[in-house]
């Protein structure tokens, strides 16, 4: 038998048993840490029922690392290469910015250090996914008000309203159709998925179970649709892969033909998808109550003898086959999404409560040493 391997836990629970509220614990396999640190990558996961971003590391002397934070309803994550991890919110898009310079340790141990370092306020608008597209901008599903959004500090408002589904009439603060995804093709916006067709409020959950569908935003033209809860689109290798929640299935789309190829099956709700060299990142979850109630997974589960989940399961593309699990026990329930760190094995995580904040104090570019500022080549006005 296999010995466990050490783990290091850092973040915002706390120490004592007895001051623990909604315990949860995170599990894998000496295995599953062999093979992360083999690939030499951290990965980042969000649940907004725990309020948490979580990152689990290899570590750099065989013990594992495991970070968690406390964020309100943690859900839609992006990581920029070695910079910055965004993170969306209850009401409000983090940015986590890398303090350390490539190559760079922390107290000689930290390979990334992870810090608040701005945060643009939302509104609770129950942003599903977040993505940094080619133009530079920051773009954002915003489910609550049915469009994909630009976010940026130098616009007006809260959010921009970008693109929306021709069946939606106007932007409200009515979720009607439960648009949920998007991906990029090639750096640009690319493709969207959502529920329903609804153009009234709340209207979609009464097409969870054939009425959603994947629209090409390029064009407005549905490409994929009879779904059940399409979630998390994500352009691979050419091909164009999503999660049907309701059924608890990975799939791969033709966008020529619009066949769906329903790939593998996982035991839970699935959202949160990432892909990496052969492999396929996929966020499992548990129903809120006993029974995921009017979806065809329920009748899924009962079929196949299973329980659902909680868990994010790496896939091995080529075998088509569950590698490694992260399980998650305890209050938690559900995983949101996943990304990955890569060359980055023994990050640390700053979160936005306690002492640590006020210590985080990193300098951006210094000029005092130009002198003057009327005799420098360029005068500040």
């Amino acid at each position: 038998m296999n010995t466990p391997a050490p783990i290091q836990r850092i973040g915002d629970t706390p120490v004592k048993e007895e001051d623990i509220l909604n315990r949860f614990d995170v599990h894998f396999t000496p295995e599953f840490r062999a093979w992360l640190s083999e690939e030499s990558i951290s990965l980042a996961l969000t649940t907004y029922e725990g309020g948490k971003l979580i990152i689990v590391g290899p570590g750099l002397n065989g013990e594992t690392i495991v970070n968690e934070r406390n964020f309100e309803r943690c859900m839609a994550l992006h990581v920029e290469k070695d910079r910055n991890i965004w993170i969306s919110t209850h009401h409000n898009i983090w940015q986590l910015e890398n303090a350390l310079e490539p190559g760079k340790h922390l107290n000689d141990q930290w390979d990334r250090a992870y810090f608040p370092r701005s945060s643009h306020i939302t509104g609770g608008v129950d942003m599903h996914e977040i993505m940094k597209a080619n133009d530079g901008h920051l773009y954002g599903v915003v489910t609550g008000h049915n469009c994909i959004a630009r976010i940026t500090h130098e616009e007006k408002g809260s959010f921009s309203p970008y693109w929306k589904p021709p069946f939606i009439d106007v932007v409200l603060p009515e979720d009607r159709c439960h648009l949920n995804g998007m991906c990029l093709e090639n750096g640009e916006l690319a493709y969207a998925s959502m529920v329903s067709t609804s153009n009234k409020a709340g209207e979609w959950r009464k097409d969870r179970e054939a009425g959603g569908l994947i629209m090409d935003m390029r064009t407005d033209e549905i490409v994929a649709e009879g779904l059940c809860m399409p979630h998390t689109p994500r352009m691979y290798n050419g091909g164009l892969w999503f999660l049907e929640a309701g059924k608890g299935y990975l799939c791969k789309l033709d966008v020529k033909t619009g066949e769906v190829e329903r790939v593998l099956w996982r035991p839970g709700f699935l959202r949160g998808l990432h892909f990496y060299k052969d492999y396929a990142f996929i966020c499992c979850s548990c129903p809120r109550d006993k029974h995921f109630e009017g979806l065809p997974l329920d009748q899924e589960l009962k079929d196949r003898d299973q329980e659902a989940q909680c868990s994010m399961d790496i896939i091995d593309l080529k075998k088509m086959e569950c590698l490694h699990s992260i399980t998650i026990t305890g209050h938690v329930k559900e995983i949101y999404d996943v990304a990955i760190l890569e060359n980055c094995r023994q990050p640390l995580l700053y979160g936005i409560f306690g002492e640590d904040i006020r210590k985080i104090v990193v300098y951006g570019e210094n000029q005092t040493e130009q002198g003057a500022l009327g005799k420098r080549s360029t005068a500040v006005n």
